[in-house]
């Protein structure tokens, strides 16, 4: 900051001036698509050149086209809907409705990296209609700060220091996530596999029996409330994907395992989907609902299930699990104090995972706070 406060006392010592964007930018407005264009996410064949719609990231790729309709590096601003995103854009591209391409008149003037910054923090006056919109004229009237290249430079240079560090903390994070949750799921397929746990005689020690024995089901106390007739409240109310709303009552109480018995009942690596509950809960009867019995710990079958597939059972569309198929599950039984062993150990795992996953979200927030106020303390002249 010492060092941009220099640069500007030396450079204009009168101060930062403010131009209107029609005075330093071309400012052009998206159409239609090409007349030949596909509607892919990468380029093919002779479509290699990409057009843009409003959106961040991949949602702002529309497709790709033979041709192009913006030969220089612009930044690209959605102009109706949704209203801001400022994105650097290469040359060669098309821009389509809904977007605002600006290209600095004079890159000895104006520095792109820096337009793109400024927009970030310029506040936008929309025009009166249904859906929010600027259009051109209204763009070429905004002004932003136009302070010498070389405070535009020194400004670029710190902003993308934040910005790139952002992306690799996250994609550290993200890494040591998907690092630990490997590691959990590894041991704990370890811990729960006693297929080859066999005693002199070749016989498994440890016992099968269906899931009907092992636990309570309890879905006939299950009861759906239409989203109209539900009273607001503390209470969750669950469905076959987890909490759908929170109600002003419940019908069980206590730890259980709801498993998914129509809609969204079974996941990718063909393991059911299941939800761990505690407390005072409501459910309806798109989810089982399983309870504790003396002979097994429910944190323990909580474990096994996630292990399983069930892609065997999962019957009709939309996918469904039958309480009759669900009762032909068979469930390992080894002893209390093995069952207790094997949750403490993953309730440990699980809960680091936690951290992590609670944590990435916190850190890169944090990190978003600290970029958005040096970019304002920057930006303001």
């Amino acid at each position: 900051m010492n060092k941009i406060e220099e640069m500007i006392k030396e450079l204009c010592p009168n101060g930062v001036e403010y131009k209107e964007l029609g005075e330093v930018c071309a400012i052009l407005t998206g159409g239609e698509p090409p007349i030949d264009f596909v509607k892919i996410k990468k380029p093919q064949g002779e479509y290699i050149y990409p057009i843009f719609s409003n959106g961040i990231g991949e949602n702002a790729l529309w497709g790709f086209a033979k041709s192009y309709r913006v030969d220089k590096p612009a930044v690209t601003f959605s102009s109706i809907g949704t209203i801001g995103i400022p994105t650097l854009r290469e040359a060669n591209f098309t821009p389509i409705i809904r977007l605002k391409v600006l290209i600095p008149k004079n890159q000895k003037e104006l520095n792109i990296r820096y337009l793109k910054y400024a927009l970030e923090v310029v506040e936008f006056k929309q025009q009166k209609s249904s859906v929010p919109n600027i259009n051109a004229k209204m763009m070429a009237t905004l002004k932003i700060p136009v302070p010498p290249i070389e405070v535009q430079r020194e400004i670029v240079k710190i902003l993308d220091n934040f910005s790139e560090l952002t992306v690799e903390l996250t994609a550290e994070l993200t890494a040591e996530l998907t690092a630990r949750k490997k590691q959990y799921e590894f041991y704990r397929n370890k811990l729960l596999s006693f297929e080859n746990l066999v005693d002199r005689k070749g016989k498994n020690k440890i016992e099968y029996y269906p899931l009907g024995e092992v636990c309570e089901i309890m879905d006939s106390y299950r009861k759906p409330i239409s989203k109209e007739k539900r009273i607001a409240g503390i209470y969750p109310y669950y469905g076959a994907n987890g909490i759908q709303d929170y109600i002003d009552n419940y019908i069980f109480d206590g730890a259980c395992i709801l498993m998914g018995e129509d809609g969204s009942v079974i996941n990718k690596d063909n393991t059911p989907v299941l939800h761990w509950a505690t407390g005072k809960i409501w459910v309806n009867n798109h989810a089982h609902v399983l309870k504790e019995k003396f002979n097994m710990r429910l944190r323990f079958l909580y474990y096994y299930l996630q292990t399983i597939d069930v892609s065997s059972i999962v019957r009709g569309t939309p996918p469904k699990i039958t309480q009759k198929n669900l009762l032909s599950l068979k469930i390992p039984v080894p002893p209390i104090e093995v069952q207790q062993n094997i949750v403490d150990i993953l309730d440990k795992f699980e809960m680091l995972s936690n951290s992590l996953i609670d944590g990435l979200p916190a850190e890169i927030e944090a990190r978003q706070k600290q970029y958005v106020y040096y970019r304002d303390k920057l930006l303001t002249f």
